[in-house]
C-alpha cells in the first residue's frame, strides 16, 4: 500500500502521481482517505487528552487520600471519563480499520519515468531477433499441435471447462524440457535461490502481494478452508518473508519457482481465446528479487535482462514493451512486458511482465531489512518477473519452428532437455 506519511506530508504530490493512472475516481477515493485520516487523527488527539487529564486527576485522588480529604467528585469524573475514553478507543479502533481498508483499494504511486497516458502510450524499448521467413503460409500452434498430437483442449474441457489445456506425448515432454531448462538458467547462471512452494495460500498472503482484497473474483477459492489457488508463484515467494526482517547482508535476495498458475480472467471473457492464447491453468517460471530501496531500478534492469535471457536461449524473437502508468498493474509502480513474436498469429504475444513495486507489496506484507546493526528496520523493495511463462513461449515455438513436412524444429537449448531437435507429427 502506499504511505500514509507521504499523503499526509504532500496530498497534491501524490494525487498527481496516482491520477497519472488516468482513472479520475482515485481522487475521489484519495479525498476519502483524507477525511478518513483527519477524523481518526481528532479521535487519537482527543483519547490522549482525556487520558493525560485521567492521568493527572488520579494523582490528585490520590494526594487527597493521603491527606485525609475527600475526593468524591473527582472520582465521579474519572469513572465518566473512563467510559469516554472506552467510546474514543472504539472510535478510533473502527476510523483505523477503515482507513486500512481504503489504502488497501488504492494501487501504487507510478514510477516517475513511466510513460503517463494509456496502453496508446506503451513504449517499444529494444527489440531482439528477426521474425522467421516462410515458403509457405505458417499455420497458429493449435493447427500444428493437432497435426502432431500434443494438445488436447477439447478433453481439457471435458476434465475442467474450457481454458484448461491437456499436454500430450510430445507436449508433455516439451513442457518438462522447458521447465527444467529455465530453472537450469536462473539457479545456475543467475543465482537464484529455488524454492518449490504451496499452491494453496491464505488471505494474508494474497493481500501481501496485492491481488486482495481488489481482485478475488479473478482467484479460484476454496471456500471451505478459506485459501485460494496461487494465480502466480509471485504470491508465495514474495510472502515467504512476510512479517520478517532481513539482515542487510541477504540483500538482494532472488527467488525462483516453477508452479501452474491458475486464473479465472472473469474480466477477460471473449479475449484471444483460440489455442494457447488466454487458458485459466498455464505453468510458469517465476523470478522474484528483494532489494535495498537505492537499489531498485538497477535490480528492475537486472531481473529483466534475467527474462530476456531466456528467449534468447529459445531463439523467439520478442521486444521489450515499457507499459504507461495507465495500462500498469495494480501493486506495480512500472512494468516492461516482454512479448514473442508468433507467426502463424502474425501477432506479438506477451509471455513475461517484469514489474517493481517499490515498497508498495513490502508494507502491505510488513517485509523489513536492517540496514545495519542497531539501526530501525525499512521496508524492501520487492520486483519480480515471469521467466517465462510457458503457454505463449509454447505457441511461438511451434508457430515459428514449423516446417513445410510437419514437423517442428527445437532451439538448440532445449535439445538437451527434450531429447531430440524436433517434433514430429503423431
Amino acid at each position: 500500500m502506499i504511505d500514509v506519511r507521504l499523503l499526509r506530508q504532500d496530498p497534491a504530490g501524490t494525487r498527481a502521481a496516482l491520477l497519472r493512472r488516468g482513472d479520475p475516481s482515485l481522487g475521489t477515493a484519495l479525498d476519502a482517505l483524507l477525511e478518513l485520516d483527519g477524523r481518526w487523527r481528532a479521535v487519537l488527539t482527543e483519547a490522549e487528552r482525556v487520558k493525560a487529564d485521567r492521568n493527572a486527576k488520579n494523582e490528585e485522588v490520590a494526594r487527597r487520600k493521603r491527606a485525609k480529604e475527600p475526593a468524591d467528585e473527582l472520582l465521579a469524573e474519572l469513572k465518566a471519563s473512563g467510559e469516554q475514553v472506552k467510546v474514543l478507543d472504539a472510535k478510533a479502533k473502527e476510523l483505523d480499520e477503515a482507513l486500512q481498508r481504503t489504502l488497501l483499494g488504492l494501487p501504487n504511486l507510478p514510477h516517475p519515468q513511466a510513460p503517463t497516458g494509456g496502453p496508446e502510450a506503451n513504449r517499444v524499448v529494444r527489440t531482439w531477433g528477426s521474425p522467421p521467413q516462410f515458403s509457405f503460409a505458417p499455420k497458429p500452434h493449435w493447427e500444428i499441435a493437432e497435426t502432431l498430437g500434443i494438445l488436447d483442449l477439447a478433453r481439457g474441457s471435458k476434465l475442467s471447462g474450457s481454458g484448461f489445456p491437456v499436454f500430450l506425448g510430445q507436449g508433455a515432454r516439451l513442457v518438462r524440457a522447458l521447465q527444467n531448462f529455465m530453472l537450469d538458467l536462473h539457479t545456475r547462471e543467475h543465482g537464484y535461490r529455488e524454492v518449490a512452494p504451496p499452491y494453496l495460500v491464505n488471505r494474508a498472503t494474497l493481500t501481501g502481494t496485492g491481488q486482495l482484497p481488489k481482485f478475488e473474483e479473478d482467484l479460484y477459492a476454496s471456500p471451505r478452508d478459506d485459501l485460494f489457488l496461487i494465480p502466480t508463484a509471485e504470491v508465495p515467494l514474495t510472502n515467504l518473508h512476510r512479517d520478517e526482517i532481513l539482515d542487510a547482508g541477504a540483500l538482494p535476495a532472488a527467488l525462483v519457482a516453477f508452479t501452474p498458475c491458475f486464473r479465472r480472467e472473469a474480466g477477460a471473457a471473449g479475449k484471444d481465446t483460440r489455442g494457447l492464447l488466454r487458458v485459466h491453468q498455464f505453468d510458469k517460471v517465476e523470478l522474484v528479487r528483494l532489494c535495498r530501496p537505492e537499489a531498485s531500478d538497477a535490480e528492475h534492469e537486472l531481473l529483466t535482462r534475467h527474462a530476456e535471457a531466456v528467449l534468447q536461449r529459445l531463439e523467439l524473437p520478442y521486444r521489450v514493451v515499457e507499459l504507461a502508468t495507465g495500462d500498469t498493474g495494480f501493486s506495480a509502480a512500472r512494468t516492461y512486458d516482454l512479448e514473442v513474436w508468433a507467426a502463424g498469429v502474425a501477432a506479438w504475444l506477451e509471455c513475461s511482465s517484469s514489474s517493481t513495486f517499490t515498497d508498495f507489496q513490502a508494507r502491505r506484507a510488513n517485509i523489513r531489512y536492517r540496514p545495519a546493526a542497531g539501526a530501525k528496520p525499512e521496508l524492501v523493495h520487492t520486483l519480480n518477473a515471469s521467466g517465462v511463462a510457458f503457454a505463449r513461449t509454447i505457441a511461438a515455438l511451434l508457430e515459428n519452428g514449423q516446417a513445410a513436412d510437419g514437423t517442428v524444429r527445437l532451439p538448440q537449448a532445449l535439445i538437451p532437455y527434450f531429447g531430440a531437435d524436433r517434433l514430429l507429427p503423431a
